[in-house]
């Protein structure tokens, strides 16, 4: 990584900026791609499967049968791993939905809103390098917390034209029957527009590389929800001195390992324990199977010392990272002031690795500086929040000279007249 010392605000910018790449031309082959599947259906998703994924499928759905030969063959300690995070990640999600008051603004006029789960959703998950079968827990939990009717999941198949076993053991335990065996852009406009085989959805979550990325964005376009803006992925360690140099190199090479895209930075008051870090990462790295990966990672990413611990919170929160790791004995008090960030990890036993499977909350995160302005993923994002109102006689009598006096002043007659026919 390269390190930058005690850089001047003006520099900040450039610091903090993600690795672009020239997205025109991904986006033009990826709205072809779009479009056929529009027009043509499972004609254009079978092209495109033999075509990317170098398989020939007849027919995408899951069958009840490679469900049950999946949970067959799958590690009895890998399930049992997967149900401990599903039980844990479920705890969490479940308080998450909650019954709103009824407010009487005054009297005889209730106001209220009720969640509703959003009817049709459908789940992308990723399965070329690493399936990420623990997305599936991630997004297919709060999915049934919030009582979405009809859930579906695609995700691209293998050579022989499965899906990796852990997969549909993870769908199956949520309760997702629907499943596909399509994967990247024609799985995106699969969901979005409906073919033959694949139900149209209302709205897409899940992660997956630039192309999966550039599609929702276009579907996005023609209407769609999607459930963020995603980009690579990324963390950011805020260390101090007290900071454990290899737990730190480990945090940043777990995600360094994700894709060659992927940026970790690390910010310190520390001169010695960024040197430390270094040290750590090179030792560390030659050990992993995925160390090519991380090396070009690395190569977009930074260490940055700054001359206080003040300064060093407001560069991490200018970064607005989607993942979050303090290093620190004083790591719960400086997290208080921690305003921009997908997910926080306090102290030194907190890895970012337990966000991504296992502590409960979801891994499901804005990147590229959306930690500004967008949360992750909860059963928030699975409903829709309808307002209702109920006036009584006499609660509209109170009112109706309010809307009267304000409806005329904007020319709205009929509004006006809406509450006058039922007063007078």
């Amino acid at each position: 990584m390269k390190t930058i010392a005690f850089p001047l605000k003006s520099a900040w910018e450039s610091i903090i900026a993600r690795p672009v790449a020239d997205s025109s031309t991904l986006m033009a082959r990826v709205k072809t791609v779009l479009e056929e599947v529009q027009q043509q259906g499972d004609a254009a998703v079978q092209k495109y499967t033999q075509l990317f994924d170098g398989v020939v499928l007849p027919e995408f759905i899951v069958t009840e049968e490679e469900i049950q030969e999946a949970v067959a063959l799958l590690d009895d300690d890998l399930k049992k791993a997967i149900e401990t995070a599903a039980a844990n990640i479920r705890a969490f999600h479940a308080n998450q939905l909650m019954a709103d008051p009824v407010i009487e603004t005054m009297p005889g006029i209730q106001c209220w809103r009720k969640s509703v789960g959003i009817e049709k959703v459908g789940l992308y998950i990723p399965g070329g390098s690493a399936p990420l079968f623990s997305t599936i827990l991630m997004l297919g939990i709060p999915a049934s917390i919030a009582g979405c009717k009809e859930v579906i999941l695609c995700s691209p198949p293998d050579k022989s034209g499965k899906l990796h076993p852990a997969i549909l053991f993870a769908a199956q335990l949520v309760g997702i029957r629907k499943i596909f065996k399509i994967g990247g852009v024609q799985a995106i406009g699969a969901m979005a527009y409906g073919t033959e085989s694949v139900p149209a959805v209302y709205k897409i979550f899940g992660p997956g590389n630039q192309y999966v990325t550039a599609a929702k964005q276009l579907v996005q376009m023609d209407g769609l929800a999607i459930d963020m803006p995603a980009g690579p992925s990324e963390v950011c360690v805020l260390a101090d001195d007290t900071a454990v140099p290899a737990f730190v190199a480990a945090d940043l090479l777990s995600q360094a390992e994700h894709g060659p895209d992927s940026q970790v930075i690390l910010v310190s008051t520390s001169a010695a324990i960024i040197d430390q870090v270094n040290a750590e990462l090179e030792k560390q790295l030659s050990a992993l199977p995925r160390k090519d990966i991380a090396a070009i990672a690395l190569s977009n990413s930074r260490a940055v010392i700054m001359n206080t611990i003040e300064e060093a919170i407001e560069l991490v929160n200018a970064y607005a990272a989607e993942h979050l790791i303090i290093a620190s004995n004083n790591a719960e008090s400086l997290a208080e002031k921690i305003v921009n960030a997908g997910s926080v990890f306090i102290g030194h036993y907190s890895p970012e690795s337990v966000g991504d499977y296992a502590s409960g909350t979801n891994h499901t995160l804005p990147t590229n500086a959306y930690a500004r302005m967008y949360s992750g993923v909860s059963v928030d994002s699975f409903v829709k929040k309808i307002t209702f109102q109920k006036l009584t006689r006499e609660g509209l009598s109170s009112i109706a000279g309010t809307v009267e006096i304000m409806a005329e002043a904007e020319g709205l007659t009929a509004h006006a007249r809406a509450v006058s026919i039922r007063t007078k």
